[in-house]
Parts: C-alpha cells; structure tokens; sequence
C-alpha cells in the first residue's frame, strides 16, 4: 500500500503527468534519487502508471457506457476482446461476472455505428445490450480522486501544476496525433525520442505539438493506481435516477463525495452515473445509508459491484 510519500509523488504525476523527477523532488523537498526510485517501484508493482488521453469532451468525441448481458461461459472472452480496442475504457466484469461494463468513445457516427450497432450485436452469446450516451461529466477526466484525498499542499499544487487554458482553440488532429497519442496510451511518461520515432516527427516539433495540445485541454494525463493500493478494497457503479430540476445540485454533490471518482449525466432509464471506491462492503453501506440516502433528489439508485477490472484508462500492455 502507498506510503505518505508516494501518494505525494502520485498526486504531483496526477496534476502533471510528465513533470521531471527533478521538479516534483524540488517540490516535495526530497532528491531526485529517491523520486525516480519510489516512480520505478509503484511502476514494476504495477501500483503506479500515467497514461496520455485525448479530453473527450474538448475535441468533440462522443462517449458511451455500455452494459453487456453475457452468458457466463462467454464473458470473460468477450470483455478480453473489448479491453484490446484502442476505442475502450474501463472494461469491468460486474453482476457475478454476467454483465460487462465499459466506457467506448467515437469521433463520428460512423464509429459509434460500428460498434454499437453491428459489432456487438453480431457477437454471439451477448444476450442483452444498453449504451448509455454520457451527456455531460461533472467530475472525473483531468480530475481524479487524488484531487480529493491528495498529499500535497495547495502551495505544492500550484508549484507543479502546468500551464492551462481552455479557451484555446482545440488544434485539429491528424495522423501524427493519433500516433502520439497512441504511444501516450501506453507510456505517458514516454521519451522524447521515443514519441519522435512514433509520430515521424523531430523531437523540437513532438515538444510543441505536446504543449499545444496540453494548454488547450486537448490532452492530459491519467495517474492509474489501483484501489488496493490505496486500502480502497471495494468498487462499484451506482445508477441513480433524480428529478430533472435537481439532477444538477445532486451531481455537484456527489462529486463532492471523497468516494466518488467519477460522475456524468447519462441518457437512459437513470440520468446519472457514478463510479464508487470504498475500504469495504462494510464502509459501501455506510456511504449508501448515510451520504447517498441524504440527498432528496435521488428517488431510485441501482449499485452495481466490480467484480474484476480488466483495463483502466490506459492500452493493454503486451
């Protein structure tokens, strides 16, 4: 589990994914020695890893949760084959290991139809299907739960955290782009050189594209740290149906909620969506009686319990 000093050198990648050793040491006051070790550590424990996203929402891509009824002998064969699709996010065995949950996004209609419409529905022992388009996201993306229960210090937070506007324009995105954001997928931290030789492009030219897309929101950096390693034993997803008037005021809520990594307004049967880490199932009940139960808009909640987490935010590795 992570020490105080590790969650400070996650919180520090989580506002700025590829800060230097030797920023994020000057910050913390320790050296770059013992940054570089600890990154090294967490990385080959596979506690520890930042990926490179597109900012779904700021390039105008649409997103999807899907939710996959299976029969049992097929799901984890399915949800293998969803988590190697570059398109996919958050590939989750819930319900027993009956249902597949995952987040899919797309660029255009075409994409969406692709998917949604021929792929899944071709694929045998898939006995049911709902996609749930995202509308709008009140937390998650750029931000993450260390920006809740981070270690850093709010002078230490500005010390490390990059420049960013997001009135700038949103550059348009060609097949360099793809490429590098590609190689982010994999290593957000990856080398200059290493991102030159992925995109064809000079290191001078990888740098600017990189500050440019950074600055107008385009792309930022997820921190991956698995639950367990924070002591976060129990994950779910809660569907909730509110009252139109209030569906703001109960989303701003939750996101409040240290325990609430993500939250988004979603179309179907609920109108929003959340994700859930807790200690425990003991600590799952205390916040669905005590926090949950405390906001009168929410009339009706279905909460759906992890199972197993075959892909997070960043491409499977080989």
């Amino acid at each position: 589990m992570l020490d105080e000093l590790d969650r400070q050198i996650v919180h520090a990648l989580q506002l700025d994914g590829r800060a230097s050793f030797s920023r994020i040491a000057e910050v913390l006051g320790v050296s770059d020695q013992t940054v570089a070790r600890r990154y090294r550590r967490l990385r080959a424990d596979e506690e520890l890893r930042v990926v490179g996203n597109l900012n779904t929402w700021r390039i105008g891509a649409t997103s999807w949760y899907l939710r996959l009824q299976c029969t049992p002998d097929a799901a984890q064969s399915i949800a293998d084959a969803l988590a190697r699709r570059p398109d996919t996010a958050w590939v989750r065995l819930a319900s027993g290991g009956t249902e597949i949950s995952c987040v899919t996004r797309s660029r255009t209609k075409a994409e969406t139809d692709a998917l949604l419409l021929n792929k899944l529905h071709r694929t045998p022992r898939i006995v049911g299907i709902s996609a749930h388009c995202l509308i709008h996201m009140f937390y998650g993306g750029p931000d993450s739960l260390f920006t809740k229960i981070g270690a850093l210090t709010e002078e230490q937070v500005a010390a490390i955290s990059p420049p960013h506007d997001p009135h700038d324009d949103v550059p348009e995105l060609g097949p360099g782009d793809r490429a590098l954001i590609t190689a982010l997928n994999r290593d957000g931290r990856a080398g200059l050189p290493e991102l030159a030789s992925a995109t064809g492009w000079s290191e001078t030219t990888v740098r600017r594209r990189l500050t440019d897309l950074r600055r107008s929101g385009a792309l930022h950096f997820d921190v991956d740290v698995p639950g367990p390693a924070l002591g976060l034993q129990m994950e779910a997803m809660m569907w909730l149906s509110v009252a139109p008037h209030a569906m703001v005021e109960a989303a701003e809520t939750l996101a409040r909620h240290p325990e609430v990594p993500f939250v988004a307004a979603t179309t179907g049967p609920s109108n929003l969506v959340a994700s859930l880490v807790c200690k425990d199932v003991g600590a799952l009940y205390e916040y669905l009686t005590q926090r949950v139960s405390a906001i009168p808009a929410i009339h009706h909640i279905e909460t759906n319990p992890i199972v197993r987490t075959l892909k997070r935010e960043g491409a499977i590795l080989p």
